[in-house]
């Protein structure tokens, strides 16, 4: 929210990851084919950010985070980034017009005008995901 941008290293963090832990936990077969999510959702990213609907940074984590992902918890996954964008959005919005925009009051975040940081709900999604299958398992 700093500066707006998701940083490739904690994309790349996110991958090798996945990489790692995949590995380890999953069945060969599922480990390779959740790599098709990678791509798929790369792909799907580019075309959203060359239209203009999300930015570059937002697409790229979310191809990162999509072989987290199971292709059977779809509904699950959209109705907890419903709910992190909506908290996300109140959440900041409170912040911004609170005292506590005077701890970081650099935050580019303040000033984008009605952009906002979907780096946040996006992370927040994929933490709850994980808890929820964490949980169920």
């Amino acid at each position: 929210m700093r500066a707006m941008k998701i940083p490739n290293i904690a994309v790349g963090a996110l991958v090798v990851s996945f990489a790692i832990l995949g590995a380890i936990a999953l069945p060969f077969s599922v480990y390779i084919w959740q790599w098709t999510h990678l791509v798929v959702v790369l792909l799907v990213g580019f075309v959203l950010n060359a239209a203009g609907v999300l930015g570059a940074g937002d697409a790229k984590f979310a191809a990162a985070a999509a072989p987290f992902i199971l292709l059977g918890d779809l509904t699950l996954l959209a109705w907890i980034f419903i709910a992190c964008v909506i908290t996300g959005f109140i959440t900041h919005r409170i912040a911004m017009y609170s005292p506590l925009r005077r701890l970081v009051p650099d935050w580019e975040s303040w000033t984008s005008g009605r952009r906002f940081p979907m780096g946040l709900p996006l992370g927040m999604t994929l933490v709850f995901y994980l808890v929820f299958a964490l949980i169920q398992r």
